[in-house]
């Protein structure tokens, strides 16, 4: 078992703690502030972290951004007083696993931790189960260092393993059906049925049967049953794409479905069990749609007890480079283009640019800039406005990069998760940079 590292800065209460995780058959490796949790956590691996909320240098939000860049799936556990509970649940919107109040209840402590190396052992299972699934059958990765990706990822993963409805939110081309195959595969449901349905796609004259399906005889033409899609899912995942778009008059018969684990098909007589686990998505506000009368707020409830936000590429800072980067490699292979690579306007070029399409048009100027090029693809290539590319312009930018971290480390008094954070970029490739440039 890896050891669980414990960060508090009163000496007294770090002491009687690492005392009784010891009496629990825990290792315990204390820290007294976040510079020193930092190191710990950048060359060992742990179980779990537990850490208090204040902290003479940096504070427990600093030590829950460390540990989560360095590992998705620990646990972390925030110590808090009273009067610091709203920031607590703050934490735990921002990937921490609970909280708990001071003066320690041991008991209560003893089983938090339980219940958290659980699931941390089963979120690892799984993670080794989709890598596994991966090789073999080509399951896409999730390629992102932004925080905003971390956070929606780490989100995805702790959801994963329970059966809670999810509502993934973002613009067009995020990547939520990705995100949605993602959970169904890290989820226990990994090797049942994942059915995937557009619900903007379908006319509303025809999604009630493609839903719940319809019994012969329901109207004309119906000859035969024919098993919707929320039966073909039994004891799988349906993705309820675009749920925005569903007609009201389905909206009550899905609130039905997710309530009673029923549907009725068209024309039936007896409702039908289905065990199915939900995922939705939407590009649009669902707040904005009750307001106006196109959205059930008794769904939108039922729907959102997980929502992902899954953030627009342009606000993935360097995000865009590697995404990049995995398609060209990608289209290497599949074209048998060995020389492709980007040309340094193309790489200027695709940071500048706003990604209205968001991933899916990154990939379509891509593949189309992979077909027409066997060597360098450049800004044009790609479609894109050149941005200045000689060397000299390579040469500012890096000098720009340098000055940009080294006024923010010293804005953050050298904190380098507050910087990172700042900075919009995860706290590794803060790390990566700040060797770059020498200010180690």
């Amino acid at each position: 078992m890896e050891p669980i590292l414990l960060v508090e800065d009163k000496p007294e209460l770090r002491e009687m703690l690492q005392h009784a995780l010891t009496r629990m058959g825990h290792q315990a490796v204390p820290a007294a502030n976040f510079a020193e949790a930092d190191a710990l956590l950048a060359k060992s691996r742990f179980s779990a972290v537990l850490t208090d909320l204040k902290l003479p240098q940096g504070s427990g939000m600093d030590v829950l951004r460390a540990a989560l860049d360095f590992d998705p799936s620990v646990p972390v556990i925030i110590m808090t007083a009273y009067g610091s509970i709203a920031q607590a649940v703050d934490a735990m919107r921002k990937g921490a696993y609970d909280f708990i109040q001071k003066p320690i209840d041991l008991g209560h402590l003893e089983h938090m931790l339980a219940r958290a190396l659980e699931r941390q052992q089963i979120l690892r299972e799984n993670l080794v189960l989709k890598e596994e699934f991966s090789k073999r059958h080509g399951f896409p990765r999730m390629i992102g260092e932004h925080p905003s990706m971390l956070q929606a990822g780490n989100e995805m993963q702790r959801v994963a393993a329970t059966e809670s409805t999810v509502l993934l939110l973002g613009e067009s081309g995020t990547g939520k059906e990705l995100f949605a195959r993602a959970v169904h595969q890290l989820s226990p449901r990994a090797t049942k049925p994942f059915v995937a349905i557009n619900c903007a796609a379908i006319p509303e004259t025809l999604i009630e049967n493609e839903l719940f399906g319809h019994d012969r005889g329901a109207f004309t033409g119906a000859a035969g049953r024919q098993a919707g899609k929320f039966e073909l899912a039994h004891r799988g995942t349906i993705f309820l794409d675009e749920i925005g778009e569903l007609p009201l008059s389905v909206q009550s018969k899905l609130l039905r479905v997710l309530e009673d684990h029923k549907v009725e098909r068209l024309g039936g007589t007896a409702p039908v069990v289905c065990d199915v686990r939900v995922i939705a998505a939407t590009n649009r506000n669902l707040e904005e749609a009750i307001q106006a009368g196109e959205f059930r707020r008794d769904l939108y409830y039922r729907l959102a007890v997980v929502p992902i936000t899954i953030p627009p590429l342009r606000d993935r800072g360097d995000d865009v480079l590697l995404i990049a980067n995995h398609f060209l490699e990608r289209f290497r292979r599949e074209f048998k283009k060995n020389n492709l690579r980007l040309a340094a306007d193309a790489s200027a070029a695709l940071q500048l640019h706003t990604w209205p399409g968001n991933v899916r048009e990154l990939q379509n100027a891509m593949e189309r800039a992979a077909i027409l090029n066997d060597g360098e693809i450049t800004a044009a290539d790609l479609g894109l406005v050149p941005a200045t590319a000689t060397a000299n312009s390579v040469e500012n930018g890096q000098k720009l990069d340098r000055e940009k971290i080294e006024s923010t480390l010293r804005d953050c008094k050298w904190n380098k998760a507050a910087a990172a954070e700042r900075l919009g970029i995860s706290y590794k490739t803060l790390l990566t940079r700040i060797k770059a440039h020498g200010l180690d």
